[in-house]
């Protein structure tokens, strides 16, 4: 009876590892993919295929379909990593001690995240007409910045609803991105010129 018992026990333990093997590799596959979607948009392919994804990540594409049911899934989990490298940046403290020098330096400051998600927000452009996650997704990025934008400014400027919305507008990712891939400016000057139009705007 003891003997039976105690295989078992072991039959069980050898169970449980056997899950939990197949659980890890299933968060490193995981993982690999979602690397894998983050590597090849950034070297400049906007819409890679799952196949693409697949021999990326070397895994097989079974793998990657079994992961993600669909590729908005892959976007969001994509998503997530850019969000969190987003975050980063934004609660670095600011240098400047006045409301005025703050504006400024959030050119600066969102210069060096659109920069950083630059591939994944021009894709997300091409893709955003067939996924409606990328549409919301969009949209709260917006949002976002805009918040952020609206407490650092000094009152007599967030009040005053022109002023505002210019400088929402010079602030995002639209205006950057038409400086930096349609004028062809450097990352550098196309900060003067966003600071030079945000000093400008400001008391």
């Amino acid at each position: 009876m003891e003997a039976r018992e105690n295989r078992l026990s072991q039959s069980s333990a050898e169970q449980t590892d056997v899950a939990d093997g197949r659980r890890r590799r299933g968060q490193d596959n995981r993982a690999r993919i979602v690397a894998a979607m983050l590597d090849l948009i950034r070297g400049g392919d906007v819409s890679p295929s799952a196949e693409q994804v697949a021999q990326q990540a070397d895994v097989g594409l079974r793998t990657v379909f079994r992961h993600f049911a669909d590729m908005d899934s892959l976007y969001r989990e994509m998503s997530e990593v850019i969000e969190a490298e987003m975050r980063a940046m934004a609660a670095q403290p600011f240098q400047a001690t006045d409301r005025r020098g703050r504006v400024i330096e959030l050119v600066a400051r969102r210069g060096a995240v659109f920069e950083r998600v630059a591939p994944f927000k021009r894709a997300s452009e091409v893709l955003r007409h067939r996924s409606r996650f990328l549409q919301t997704d969009g949209d709260r990025l917006v949002a976002a910045l805009r918040e952020i934008l609206e407490r650092e400014l000094p009152a007599e400027v967030a009040e005053d609803r022109l002023r505002l919305e210019v400088l929402d507008l010079l602030l995002g990712w639209e205006s950057w991105a038409r400086l930096r891939f349609v004028q062809n400016l450097t990352a550098a000057e196309t900060r003067r010129v966003l600071e030079a139009a945000v000093d400008r705007l400001l008391p």
